[in-house]
């Protein structure tokens, strides 16, 4: 008999080891519910055993684990159990052994007990952290003084044990589970960011900000407000889905749902009729940042109570921060283009304005000049030619001026059409000989045999051209060679002016098609120019379909490369 109890004490010991090593090793709960649940069983030749957790959502203790002397995993309803047995063990927080419930004063008036015939039962509270977070519970229905104190010590020891285990197992689940969670989140963020960013126009900013703030929280309608000013006293609710949506809204900043908000720059949760209809709702409000000052709000209801409770109100708060940054980003684009449409506004009456006097100016001069009123002198016609010479170069730049504000604004008109390019350069070589005799320069057409048309606007092409060959001559020094080589290329015409001038440094290269941009040279400096050609000429290729490039060496000379799609690609 002292053998076998040594034995049987020796088995417990081991038993107890074995799992207290195994419990260290794994964090799944459902294996490691089923080993405690196995060896409780084995060794205290129970029937069954179960083991509850404390739920705090219902209120209620669940089994989490459940197995018979198969070591099979069974349901909680496929044998009852005494909850009120598990009660007592929970409530005192002490273990419980009875030999024989039906007999045991404490529980033989159990419904549990008489119902289902329960004779052997244990009972202990599963502690951790200092409280009971549920229970282990073993019985045998058949058989009484199945279990003896040894037994309950046994289970006891299990419980304390598994106890610390599980705890460790529901941390690690619930950090597992906030980790996921922050990486959906962060996964989610990229998405609006990129959506947030990648469009300048406030009201589908504001739009889409709501529609990510609605979908993901307990949000059944919302709305978007900003301040129009800065020192305004109402928002306006620029972007509402849900009730009324349709309808132009705005909200006194002293409204008791925005004054914490706009007052305070604290986000808001109450339950009180809506801001936007006369529901009774729960209603966030989350303030709009931009630094330190409150620029907006956004406002969500929900008919539901407790709505927006921890994780909700957190996520609308990083979306107001988000969308703060794309507020602003919309915002100075709108006055970037205001101030571009006032500009080019200023531009469009300043060129109109002077070009009629300039007209009438070079008007009378040439007939002066042509001495249709009298004979000049030598000095006079001189003195003359000066004046005609200046107002051509400020009708040139009154034309540079439209031009670009023009093509800026997206208001150039192109007249794109299939036409040949040889007789367009030579038109274009012919209406430049005056200026290239003028320093004894050559200029040389190096055309294929076979040229295709191109489509392309034919005026402007030889507004381009006359633009390069005549920035190529006046570069040039005298007798300098310039030449024009077209051919077909990647599907396109390639155009190559060559000239064998001074060049351009690496330094001042990266800003040639800056507009007003002159390289710092005293030979560039002779030359009349206001530094608008070359950005005319990059808008009006590409403007057309084409792209432009060069390349330079300084004192060797420059090619400059500018391509027009070919008709047949049309």
């Amino acid at each position: 008999m002292l053998g076998t109890t040594s034995r049987t004490e020796q088995a417990r010991l081991t038993a107890i080891y074995e799992i207290s090593a195994r419990l260290g090793t794994t964090l799944d709960l459902t294996k490691l519910l089923n080993l405690v649940m196995d060896s409780v069983i084995e060794l205290t030749n129970a029937e069954r055993g179960f083991v509850m957790l404390y739920n705090p959502e219902t209120a209620r203790l669940e089994a989490v684990g459940a197995r018979n002397f198969d070591k099979e995993t069974i349901t909680e309803n496929s044998g009852e159990i005494s909850y009120g047995v598990v009660d007592r063990a929970i409530t005192t927080g002490e273990a419980v052994l009875t030999s024989n419930a039906q007999e045991d004063n404490r529980f033989s008036t159990f419904q549990s007990v008489v119902g289902y015939q329960l004779r052997s039962i244990m009972c202990a509270p599963l502690r951790a952290r200092g409280r009971v977070i549920g229970a282990t519970y073993v019985d045998n229905r058949f058989l009484s003084s199945v279990f003896s104190q040894d037994d309950l010590d046994l289970l006891v020891t299990f419980a304390n044990q598994a106890a610390i285990a599980i705890e460790n197992a529901r941390l690690f689940t619930q950090t597992d589970q906030a980790l996921q969670r922050r990486v959906e989140e962060l996964s989610v963020f990229q998405q609006i960011d990129r959506q947030l960013h990648h469009s300048l126009d406030l009201n589908r900013i504001l739009s889409l900000a709501l529609n990510w703030a609605i979908n993901l929280t307990s949000a059944e309608n919302g709305a978007i407000g900003l301040f129009t000013k800065p020192e305004a006293t109402e928002i306006n609710l620029l972007a509402r889905k849900g009730d009324q949506s349709d309808v132009d809204f705005t909200i006194q900043s002293n409204h008791p749902i925005l004054a914490q908000v706009v007052y305070g720059g604290n986000t808001s949760r109450s339950r009180h009729q809506s801001a936007v209809n006369d529901k009774t709702v729960t209603q966030l409000a989350v303030p709009i940042h931009d630094n330190d000052q409150v620029i907006g709000v956004i406002l969500l209801d929900s008919p539901v109570e407790n709505a927006f409770a921890g994780d909700d109100t957190a996520f609308v708060e990083r979306l107001a921060d988000r969308a703060a940054v794309a507020i602003a980003n919309a915002r100075l684009y709108e006055q970037l283009q205001h101030a571009k449409q006032q500009q080019s506004d200023f531009i469009a009456v300043v060129t109109h304005e002077l070009r009629s006097p300039m007209t009438t100016i070079l008007g009378y001069t040439d007939l002066v000049a042509t001495e249709s009123v009298g004979d000049l002198n030598p000095q006079q016609k001189e003195v003359l030619q000066v004046v005609i010479n200046n107002t051509r170069q400020m009708q040139l730049l009154i034309r540079d001026l439209a031009d670009i504000n023009r093509l800026e604004m997206k208001q150039l008109q192109l007249d794109l059409q299939t036409f040949a390019l040889r007789p367009l350069l030579k038109q274009v070589k012919a209406s430049l000989s005056d200026r290239l005799d003028s320093k004894q320069q050559t200029l040389s057409l190096m055309l294929e045999k076979e040229l295709p048309p191109v489509y392309a606007d034919r005026d402007r092409t030889i507004q381009i051209l006359t633009n390069l060959v005549t920035n190529a001559h006046k570069y040039t020094q005298e007798h300098g060679q310039i030449g024009i080589r077209a051919k077909v290329e990647n599907g396109f015409m390639n155009i190559d002016i060559i000239d064998n001038g001074i060049g351009i440094s690496q330094e001042d290269q990266a800003q040639l098609f800056s507009q007003f941009f002159r390289v710092e040279s005293q030979v560039v400096r002779d030359e009349k120019g206001w530094g608008l050609g070359l950005s005319i000429v990059k808008m009006l290729v590409e403007a057309q379909g084409g792209t432009i490039s060069f390349r330079s060496q300084l004192n060797k000379g420059s090619v400059f490369t500018f391509t027009l799609p070919l008709a047949s690609a049309t």
